[in-house]
């Protein structure tokens, strides 16, 4: 009979700190989640600040180098527009966009956690939602896929009735690490209020506005677009106007946090039937430079539809405003800029179409009726489930 076998005797190994953190730092999300329950010490890595930047910038670095051996342009998240009708249930799908504009591989399909609520911005793996509920309009959500969590915010500012016109904008600031999300109400006076996620707290004050134009605006903003707000130059942006009916860009820098006027061009509706049913108008960020888009029906020939496109060639000079007026078709809904700066429009038909206004190319993207769109190159929905990490506390 042999003799039984004993157990060899393993001496105790304990890595220094640092690398073990570098370690962790090249481990996918996903398989990070798992160690927060393993000990005390791991949750304590995983969730501290550092280590996060860390490892998103090291995530950004993989998947450049990834996407230079691929052959599309990004990823495009949407919302489809079927609904549940017993669940009141949504997904988040992520397709891949080629480079000759196709899109391919509908990577994911992800139940929204929110009823009621719509998309107000994505940044760097993080979505805000907004309640649209008259008597929840303050209720706002932070949601990361990524990890499945969530967290429900309770905004301050109350809303005096339904029409009351709220502005939300969504944005991961670089420069504090952090996320933020800014809120303006246009009650009597008009108030805004920010939220900071690494502070959990919402801080709140009355909008001063710095006028480039000696307009002495002053809080005296009486209307704010209800479209989410537009981020570039670390500042979030969107169309307000006074009392007196001037309208303008109304920027709020998130390092600063003061608010500013940038002057919309003079006439920007120029050569365009200015009339509720035929004239809208949005911000949007195209190739790096504000670009603010006016659609609406020429008065010349009444079935005519024009696009007037303003880009601001230098950020924050009025003077620098140049325009473009193209031929297009009834526009319903405008999502955004590609990277490459082409247009995410929503046809009469209900068709998603990127559009080039450049090479005045449209491509049909085989999407009907779409709820939300965004674009994204490294932050899309894929790369975040496979790399990004940012834990929402509490």
């Amino acid at each position: 009979m042999s003799e039984p076998r004993t157990k060899p005797k393993l001496s105790s190994v304990f890595l220094p700190d640092h690398i073990i953190d570098e370690i962790l730092s090249w481990v996918p999300a996903k398989s990070l989640i798992r160690f927060r329950c393993v000990s005390k010490s791991g949750y304590s890595i995983i969730t501290n600040p550092i280590f996060i930047s860390t490892h998103f910038n090291r995530a950004k670095s993989l998947f450049s180098n990834e996407e230079n051996n691929n052959n599309h342009n990004g990823y495009l998240l949407y919302t489809p527009l079927h609904v549940d009708p017993l669940l009141n249930s949504r997904n988040l799908c992520t397709v891949v966009c080629n480079s000759d504009g196709a899109l391919s591989n509908n990577i994911s399909r992800i139940e929204i956690p929110f009823s009621h609520s719509r998309i107000m911005g994505f940044s760097n793996g993080m979505f805000c939602f907004a309640s649209y509920v008259e008597n929840c309009r303050h209720i706002m959500y932070l949601w990361n896929p990524s990890i499945r969590k969530f967290k429900m915010l309770a905004a301050t500012v109350n809303i005096a009735n339904f029409s009351t016109q709220v502005a939300v904008g969504f944005a991961y600031h670089s420069q504090s690490n952090d996320f933020k999300v800014l809120r303006i109400v246009c009650n009597k006076p008009a108030e805004a209020e920010v939220y900071t996620l690494s502070t959990d707290s919402w801080r709140r004050f009355v909008i001063s506005v710095e006028s480039s134009t000696g307009s002495g605006l002053n809080g005296s903003i009486s209307g704010i677009d209800v479209s989410p707000c537009v981020f570039l130059n670390g500042a979030l942006h969107s169309i307000a106007c006074t009392t007196v009916g001037h309208h303008f860009i109304l920027s709020f820098d998130l390092n600063d946090e003061k608010f500013r006027e940038i002057m919309l061009p003079w006439n920007y509706f120029h050569g365009l039937f200015r009339h509720l049913l035929g004239f809208s108008r949005y911000l949007a960020v195209s190739k790096g430079l504000l670009t603010f888009i006016v659609f609406g029906k020429s008065p010349a020939v009444a079935s005519s539809f024009k696009c007037l496109i303003w880009v601001m060639r230098e950020y924050g000079v009025s003077m620098s405003w140049t325009s473009k007026i193209v031929n297009l078709g009834w526009v319903d809904s405008f999502y955004g800029c590609t990277d490459n700066g082409e247009f995410l429009i929503e046809m009469s038909n209900g068709h998603l179409f990127s559009f080039d206004h450049e090479s005045l190319e449209e491509n049909s993207l085989g999407i009907q009726f779409p709820l939300w769109v965004g674009f994204t190159i490294v932050a899309s929905y894929e790369a975040v489930r496979r790399f990004v990490l940012y834990v929402i506390c509490g």
